[in-house]
């Protein structure tokens, strides 16, 4: 299970950083590593920091960006200390580890970890599905980047034991890639049926999508709206061609 669980920093601007990460990482038996456009990487800060996870930072996957860290995974979690209006669920460590786990046995699972300074922006937000918050003193929340990491990798580990035993069904979920696919198909209809108008757009598309991302329809409901929008497509061109 944790094996299909990836760690996605984005935009680290302190090497270090990413070295104490891989180390937090393998000491809870995570392996996946991905890196979203760093300022520095590779750096011998960050091999010294990760002492004996140096394996890690090896094998880790640098892209460009935050679609890229993510397009195959079925569940995208954001981590953040400020509780914005995403409109995403909300939800605290224990049991963000929990569903993970579960998920984990049946495909690819992102967790977000934004910049040292600022922390993910709202764009990035919007790709996740759900909020993670680490409960911490209210007064001072916001942990160093690699420490929220270790606490994250030691409750997923914990989850994982705990569910060992257990048979678990496999969540017929829709990869990210497939989502991106859906909301491509979701706009070009409707702005052919004018829903859409080009010059009062608003924010229509980015407020579907966190409809979507929030209440995460399973591949065959998803399959099922795509059908819809083909429908209508073919719908339009006939009675345009009429």
């Amino acid at each position: 299970m944790l094996s299909n669980i990836r760690i996605v920093l984005v935009q680290t601007f302190h090497p270090g950083n990413i070295g104490a990460a891989a180390r937090a990482m393998k000491n809870m038996g995570l392996s996946q590593l991905y890196l979203v456009d760093p300022r520095v990487f590779p750096d011998d800060e960050a091999e010294s920091r990760a002492a004996g996870a140096k394996d890690l930072l090896a094998q880790a996957v640098v892209v460009d960006s935050v679609e890229a860290a993510i397009a195959d995974c079925q569940l995208v979690i954001g981590t953040s200390a400020r509780e914005r209006s995403y409109d995403l669920p909300l939800l605290d460590l224990e049991t963000t580890a929990g569903q993970v786990v579960q998920e984990a046995s049946s495909g690819q699972i992102a967790i977000l970890f934004g910049r040292e300074t600022m922390g993910l922006n709202n764009a990035e937000m919007l790709l996740c599905n759900r909020h993670l918050y680490i409960d911490a003193n209210p007064d001072y929340p916001v942990l160093n980047v690699a420490q929220a990491i270790q606490l994250v990798c030691y409750e997923l580990r914990r989850a994982a034991r705990k569910a060992e035993r257990k048979t678990l069904e496999p969540a017929p979920y829709p990869r990210q890639k497939e989502m991106v696919l859906f909301y491509e198909h979701l706009e070009r209809v409707l702005r052919v049926t004018n829903f859409i108008i080009p010059q009062h757009e608003g924010r229509v598309m980015d407020k579907l999508k966190r409809y979507f991302n929030r209440s995460r329809p399973e591949k065959t409901e998803l399959g099922m709206l795509r059908g819809i929008l083909a429908s209508v497509e073919e719908t339009v061109e006939r009675l345009t061609r009429d």
